[in-house]
């Protein structure tokens, strides 16, 4: 297969499938059905012609009729008054009133049996057009009921993967906070234990060393509280246990 016959057929292809998106069935059954209207219009409208022209036929043969009936009296007059001639020319002329008389007749006939023809043909199409249209409605509405069903059928596929997005977002959040949390464990536990160094404090000397000295002045202080908590009664004995125990635990 050429080249420029590959990219035909591809171009038809997408071209098909673009139509069917954009061609709505509910639109294409209603234009055929005001297309059998118009055929059914047409229909009628040769019935009524017909039916006319035979009616006009039927006044034809009606004033022919009257024509050649007056012509016989006339014949009859002549024949009467001993003019045979006048009556031989009347006759003459009615067989001729006479003949169109037929001609007009075998029309009117035929255009009877055409005017039958078109009422059945009407009356057919009728039924079929009737039954078009019921047909039509009811495709209708199955294919609106089916295009609402396919559209709840897309919003809820949509809030679905809209909400397994979501679940997927969340899950990565507590993911980073877990790991967040890990890190920051980590670094308090190695700050404490010594193996890193809390570079948040002060590295000024003087600041230290009111720090140390602070420290200190706290300590004496307790101290000095827990005297004075010490019953009076052995006092002496008391504070040289409390001194030997310091001793023993500075060894």
């Amino acid at each position: 297969m050429s080249l420029s016959n590959r990219l035909a057929m591809i171009f038809k292809s997408k071209a098909n499938s673009a139509l069917d998106r954009a061609e709505d069935p509910r639109e294409t059954l209603d234009y055929s059905y005001e297309k059998q209207l118009e055929m059914l219009a047409q229909v009628r409208r040769g019935v009524v012609d017909v039916a006319t022209s035979r009616k006009r036929l039927e006044l034809q043969i009606q004033k022919l009729q009257d024509s050649a009936d007056r012509v016989q009296q006339q014949a009859a007059q002549a024949v009467g008054a001993g003019r045979e001639d006048l009556a031989r020319e009347a006759l003459t002329r009615r067989a001729g009133v006479q003949q169109q008389l037929l001609d007009l007749q075998r029309q009117q006939e035929d255009l009877k049996q055409q005017e039958d023809k078109l009422v059945t043909a009407s009356q057919r199409l009728q039924a079929k057009v009737d039954a078009f249209r019921t047909r039509k409605e009811t495709i209708k509405a199955n294919y609106s009921a089916a295009e609402a069903q396919s559209r709840i059928g897309e919003a809820v596929s949509g809030i679905s993967e809209e909400m397994g997005d979501v679940g997927l977002a969340v899950q990565r959040a507590e993911d980073k906070t877990a790991r967040l949390q890990a890190r920051a464990g980590a670094i308090d536990g190695l700050i404490e234990s010594g193996a890193l160094e809390d570079f948040s404090g002060s590295s000024d000397p003087v600041q230290l060393e009111l720090d140390r000295i602070s420290s200190n002045s706290d300590v004496e202080a307790e101290l000095a509280r827990l005297k004075a908590a010490q019953p009076a009664v052995g006092g002496g004995d008391s504070r040289k246990a409390i001194e030997g125990t310091v001793v023993e635990e500075g060894r």
